[in-house]
């Protein structure tokens, strides 16, 4: 320790009394520069994070204002008169919905496994997630989905702010498609046709 006292003494003694005054000037504006940088980031770094709240703010009015909407569908019983009995096809569907709120649809399609008839309605059901979408391009895709198809709804929704792009949304979906249960023939009528008519015949 005395070694680097005694340094720094030769080197104070052998510098002019200018070259002192900007060791001096040096000295005091160093933490300064440090303090007001470790601010400026400091302060960066929460614009940052104000900025991702805000977006997710503005994702959650979203899918509230879309929720207080409320569905377009019908009621089941309503609906199943005009439903179709066979089921859409909803990899073309979200394809051309993603199209018609201008953006390529690019995540993959997952399909659920096909879920029993209940109430004489089938549900086929898929999941997807979209990478690097607007706020505008989230609405008007689920908008689209909704509106656009009424044996189609979103039956559940995740948002989240992109990991790659702080401006930017990754959409989690799960679809559902509904159609008719298709119904089937009762077995033996044309038999006991057949046997009735004999009978009167004999």
């Amino acid at each position: 320790m005395s070694a680097i006292t005694d340094r720094a003494r030769d080197f104070w003694d052998r510098i002019s009394p200018r070259e002192r005054r900007l060791v001096v000037i040096a000295a005091i504006a160093a933490p300064i520069t440090l303090a007001i940088w470790l601010s400026l980031s400091i302060s960066d770094g929460l614009d940052a994070m104000e900025l991702r709240n805000q977006h997710a703010r503005k994702a959650l009015d979203v899918l509230a204002d879309l929720r207080a909407r409320g569905q377009t569908h019908p009621k089941v019983d309503e609906a199943v008169v005009d439903m179709p009995t066979e089921p859409l096809d909803l990899d073309s569907y979200l394809t051309n919905q993603a199209k018609a709120a201008k953006f390529e649809l690019t995540g993959t399609i997952v399909p659920h496994s096909k879920q029993a008839p209940h109430n004489g309605v089938v549900t086929n059901s898929s999941s997807l997630t979209v990478n690097k979408l607007s706020i505008e391009e989230v609405k008007d895709f689920m908008q689209a989905i909704e509106t656009n198809n009424h044996d189609v709804a979103i039956t559940h929704i995740e948002l989240a702010p992109d990991f790659h792009d702080k401006d930017k949304l990754t959409l989690t979906l799960e679809v559902s498609a509904y159609s008719k249960a298709p119904v089937e023939k009762a077995q033996g009528s044309g038999s006991d046709a057949g046997s009735g008519s004999d009978k009167k015949g004999g």
